[in-house]
């Protein structure tokens, strides 16, 4: 019970974002273009947004609504300014909460706005999600983003033990399998319940629908879908 009432309050958090401030598609967004990719997660109430940066520092997203043209926007930072950011450049996710009113099953226009830079993408629709509402069931889910073979796995459990990928293939037509390392016998994890983020590539399958991802190792052994079509 108290690792379902600390997920609810984890839940909760990204669920209450402030909803002022943002950008529409009109207006003329102030400093440098950046790629901006997405995916649908957690059967359509969660969209990750994937920008390029330090993996030490994942942005937030502090506001999200949709503006006056039907654009989602969402307002970026990063969660500490004091926080040490490694030098690397690799993709992250920001979880951002769907906004009542969005339909899954329809094309939906992001803006995503941070110090410095902007960008959008066009998040495809994906038939049969529930959309807004609602509260998780904490189970695996997975969408395609817009860059080539390339998909964002949501799992859930403690925030000081990410599950790590290991391997990410294709092992058959419609079928990607993606192994977690096993973790050290005497790992010690938070007794919390928080969205977790991996990412998972899958050279060869653009344009395949109903792509299953077999996920194995670690605490997983199931089969779940991947939301969308990779490009």
């Amino acid at each position: 019970m108290k690792r379902r009432v600390l997920a609810s309050l984890v839940l909760g958090a990204v669920a209450a974002l402030s909803l002022t401030g943002c950008l529409s598609s009109s207006d003329a967004p102030a400093g440098q273009e950046t790629d901006v990719n997405a995916a649908w997660l957690d059967d359509g109430r969660i969209i990750a947004l994937v920008t390029t940066g330090s993996s030490s520092c994942v942005p937030v997203a502090d506001s999200a609504e949709i503006n006056q043209d039907g654009a989602l926007a969402v307002e970026l930072s990063l969660p500490d300014a004091d926080q040490p950011c490694t030098a690397d450049l690799a993709p992250r996710a920001t979880l951002v909460p769907v906004p009542e009113g969005v339909d899954p099953s329809q094309d939906l226009v992001i803006w995503a706005t941070g110090e410095g830079y902007y960008g959008d993408v066009t998040l495809p629709g994906v038939s049969g999600l529930a959309g807004p509402g609602g509260s998780t069931d904490y189970e695996p889910t997975a969408g395609w983003t817009q860059q080539q073979g390339q998909f964002v796995i949501l799992t859930w459990g403690s925030s000081s033990c990410v599950p790590v990928v290991e391997t990410s293939e294709v092992t058959a037509d419609a079928e990607v399998t993606v192994t977690f390392q096993e973790p050290p016998a005497n790992q010690a994890c938070t007794m919390d319940m928080a969205p977790r983020t991996n990412f998972g590539f899958a050279d060869g399958l653009s344009g395949v629908a109903d792509v299953q991802l077999v996920l194995s190792g670690d605490s997983f052994d199931q089969t779940i879908p991947i939301y969308g079509t990779s490009d």
